[in-house]
Formats: structure tokens, C-alpha cells, sequence
């Protein structure tokens, strides 16, 4: 095995552990923001479009992902569909996306733990828990991907234990209640309100696709992913539906709709402050945040490792520990993270909250990366028609279409109602694909031998 090779360990059960883990902390915080914008149905609206771009993304996406088992994901997509500039766009999209993720995630841990210790200062909860899952990464990805699956099943069981618990408060007559934001409620018209929560739709299954970056360390990967994907997605729908409309229906919906911890005041409602449900769904409810964290932090440091092996980005990044992993890239991502969490005044340029700045930067990257990925899969289709493909996208050229023209959409609305984050953002796409060129110059062409890659 090279010394940039990336050792395959995982099978069908720990890239669904991946997949869903990415994503579960968006079912415990954050698509509440959701509801300040649109409401409770208007959220619901959303959320149901949202699903539907998922759906038919994640089956498109699966061809890429087992035609071209790849650490760089979408950048390799991208790389073999359109050349070096294509590639660097996905490439720093993907980067931005799995880079502001884990900084709100962290500040939501933090703030979950500052509940059971108010003297701990969340910001301070929230690096030291980057110290802690970037050493876990560093120590093998079979590790980490085993604690990923155990996280991440008990994540899932315990937001099947909160609609349990909650269910006997329920009342439809709650969540319809004010369910359109308008000039009696937010001070913003129904259609305008859906639109403007994109970003916190999304953020219930962003970064599933960061799986694919586990592709290279994968047991059979034209096997393993589909079954993983699949099952994955079917798993996130079902659970973003549940937890939305039973934390909706309890009382109140608009005391939990800019708050970090929506699930433990919802069941609070229901079986008050001292209930030993309420303390566990606190405490368990970490899992869920440390699951996606901690699986995000894979992602990220998966893409600056097969950016800088191509030769995009500065190759000591593309190092491997003695454990096989790329601990430089792990490494790089946390310092961007953990500097992010110490800087809320620069970030929160739109009145926004760290944390809602935070996601909607991160959706921002995930958005041109799916538009990026779709147009991957068009191209390869009509340029590579004999490449093989153990898993073709059902209802090809609708479905992928479909996916597409959502994500185009969604990027449009976020821009017209985010536009002083879509700058900053777009600044960083200009400066990371501004230094991308230059590390290409200075390798004198290197990265075009890698368009040809399977």
C-alpha cells in the first residue's frame, strides 16, 4: 500500500452509521430556526421540497459515488466531468460546507452541556471538543467509524424514545396553530417565509453525501454504498418528519423556534423539568450532536487529504500518520473550526446567531456542490457512457433532473435572503479556488493525471 493509500476497513453497516451519523444532529437542533421563518407548515412545506431534492439526489449521486470510489468525492466527480476548474469549485464548495458545519455542531454541544454545568462557557465546551474527536480520527478510521455506528444508533433511538414520550401531549391542534408565518406572527408573507427556511430544511440531512468520502476505505464500495445510501436516506426522511411534527404538536411551537436545544423544552412541556425522560434526552441527545460532529470531521479531513494529493492544495496535507490517516488534514480543518467559534462578531454579519450563520454558510457550500455533482453525472453520461456503473440512477435523466433543478432553486432563494452571507461566502469560494491555482502552478500541471482516474 502507498504511502497516500487509503486503507478499506468498512462495510455496508458502518457506511450507513456514516451516513446517517453526519447528519443526526440536524434532527436535534437547528431546523427549529426553521420555524421563525415560515412557521410550522410553512416549514412543513420546506421540508417536504427539501426531502424530495434528497431523495433524488442521493439516488443519482449513488452512481457517482460506485463508478468512482474516490476520497475527493464530488471533486473527483467533477475532476473527470469538467477538468481542473470544475474540480476546484466542487472541491472548495465541499470544503466550505464540511469546514462550517462542525463549528455549529460543537457550539451546540456546547450549549447542551452548559445546561447540566452553567460555569462551563460553551465556546470554550465547543474547542475542546474538537480537541477530542480530531484525536479520535487521528487514531484509525476503523475506530472512529465503529464509535460513528454505536453514536449514531443510539442518536437514532433516542429520537424514537422522544416521540414516544411526548405522543400523549400531542395536539395537532398545536402545531397548526399560527402555522403560517405572517404579519401576526413573524412579520413575513407564507411564501416568502418558506423559502427563507432553505437553509434549515437542509440542515436535516446535510452532509449525508460525505459518506462518499469514506469511499476508498470501503469493503467493496460498489456493494456497500448503495445499501448504505439507501437505507440512510429513508431513515433521515422518516425521522426529520416525526421529530418536527411531535416537537411541534406539545404546546407552544413559537417558544422553541431560535433555541439550541428544541427537543429537550418540547418533552419539558410534556413530562416537566425532573423527569428522569428529560435528563436522559439531554444527555443522549449529545450523541446525536457528537455523531454528526464527530463523522463530519472524517469528511472534511478526507477532502483536504485528496485535494492535496492531487495537487490542488499544499501536499503535507495529503500526509498519512502511522495509523493511516490524514492527520495534517484533520488538523487544518480544526484550527479553521475552532477559530470560527471565537470569531461570532465577524460571522453574524445579517443579525444572524453564530450558530444560524454558521449552518447557512455550511448549506451555501452543500448547494453548489449537489448543482456541481448533478452536472458531474450528466456529463459523464454523455463522455463516459462505458464507464462502469454497478448502480445506475433510477428514473435517469428525471430523477437527477429533478435533484438539480431543486438545488438551483434553493441556491437562488438562499442568495435573496442571505445575501451578505452569499458575498462571504463567495469570497472564500474566489480566495480557496485563487490558491488552488497557484498550487497547480507551482506542481506544473500535476493534477490533470488524476481526470483519468477510477
Amino acid at each position: 500500500m502507498s504511502a497516500s493509500q487509503l486503507k478499506p476497513t468498512l462495510g455496508t453497516l458502518h457506511l450507513w452509521g456514516l451516513a446517517v451519523g453526519l447528519v443526526i444532529s440536524g434532527e436535534y437542533f437547528g431546523w427549529s430556526y426553521g420555524w421563525a421563518a415560515a412557521g410550522t407548515l410553512g416549514f412543513l412545506v420546506t421540508t417536504l421540497l427539501v426531502a424530495v431534492m434528497y431523495t433524488c439526489f442521493i439516488f443519482s449521486y449513488t452512481e457517482l459515488t460506485t463508478a468512482i470510489p474516490h476520497a475527493g468525492g464530488p471533486f473527483a466527480y467533477s475532476l473527470r466531468a469538467f477538468g481542473k476548474n470544475g474540480a476546484m469549485v466542487a472541491g472548495m464548495a465541499t470544503l466550505i460546507e464540511f469546514v462550517f458545519a462542525p463549528p455549529a455542531i460543537a457550539m451546540a454541544i456546547g450549549a447542551y452541556l452548559n445546561v447540566q454545568y452553567p460555569e462551563l462557557e460553551p465556546k470554550w465546551a465547543a474547542a475542546g471538543a474538537y480537541l477530542i474527536f480530531m484525536t479520535l480520527n487521528i487514531l484509525g478510521v476503523s475506530i472512529a467509524a465503529t464509535f460513528e455506528l454505536v453514536v449514531t444508533v443510539l442518536a437514532v433511538a433516542e429520537l424514537l424514545v422522544f416521540m414516544g414520550v411526548v405522543a400523549p401531549g400531542f395536539s395537532f391542534s398545536n402545531f397548526v396553530l399560527n402555522g403560517w408565518a405572517g404579519s401576526d406572527t413573524f412579520g413575513m408573507p407564507a411564501l416568502s417565509g418558506i423559502f427563507a427556511a432553505i437553509p434549515f430544511a437542509i440542515w436535516f440531512f446535510l452532509a449525508i453525501e460525505g459518506a462518499a468520502m469514506a469511499a476508498e476505505e470501503a469493503k467493496d464500495p460498489k456493494r456497500t454504498i448503495p445499501r448504505a445510501y439507501i437505507a440512510g436516506i429513508l431513515t433521515l426522511v422518516t425521522l426529520a418528519i416525526g421529530v418536527m411534527i411531535f416537537a411541534g404538536g406539545v404546546g407552544d411551537w413559537r417558544q422553541l423556534a431560535n433555541i439550541n436545544d428544541p427537543l429537550p423544552q418540547a418533552m419539558k412541556a410534556v413530562v416537566g423539568n425532573d423527569s428522569t425522560w428529560m435528563h436522559m434526552l439531554v444527555w443522549i441527545g449529545l450523541f446525536g450532536l457528537v455523531a454528526s460532529f464527530h463523522g463530519i470531521i472524517l469528511g472534511y479531513s478526507r477532502q483536504f487529504f485528496a485535494l492535496a494529493r492531487a495537487g490542488f492544495l499544499p501536499s503535507g496535507l495529503a500526509k498519512l500518520s502511522r495509523f493511516q490517516t490524514p492527520h495534517r488534514a484533520i488538523l487544518a480543518g480544526g484550527v479553521v473550526g475552532i477559530a470560527a467559534i471565537f470569531s461570532d462578531n465577524l460571522i453574524s454579519l445579517q443579525g444572524m446567531s453564530l450558530t444560524a450563520a454558521m449552518i447557512t454558510m455550511s448549506v451555501f457550500g452543500a448547494i453548489v456542490m449537489y448543482i456541481m455533482s448533478m452536472c458531474s453525472l450528466f456529463k459523464l453520461r454523455r463522455s463516459e457512457p462505458h464507464l462502469e456503473r454497478s448502480f445506475r440512477a433510477p428514473g435517469y435523466p428525471v430523477v437527477p433532473a429533478i435533484a438539480l433543478g431543486l438545488a438551483l432553486l434553493c441556491l437562488a432563494a438562499m442568495v435573496w435572503f442571505n445575501q451578505v452571507i452569499a458575498l462571504v461566502f463567495l469570497g472564500l469560494m474566489l480566495a480557496g479556488c485563487a490558491c488552488c491555482n497557484i498550487v497547480v502552478s507551482a506542481n506544473r500541471g500535476m493534477p490533470v493525471r488524476f481526470a483519468s482516474e477510477g
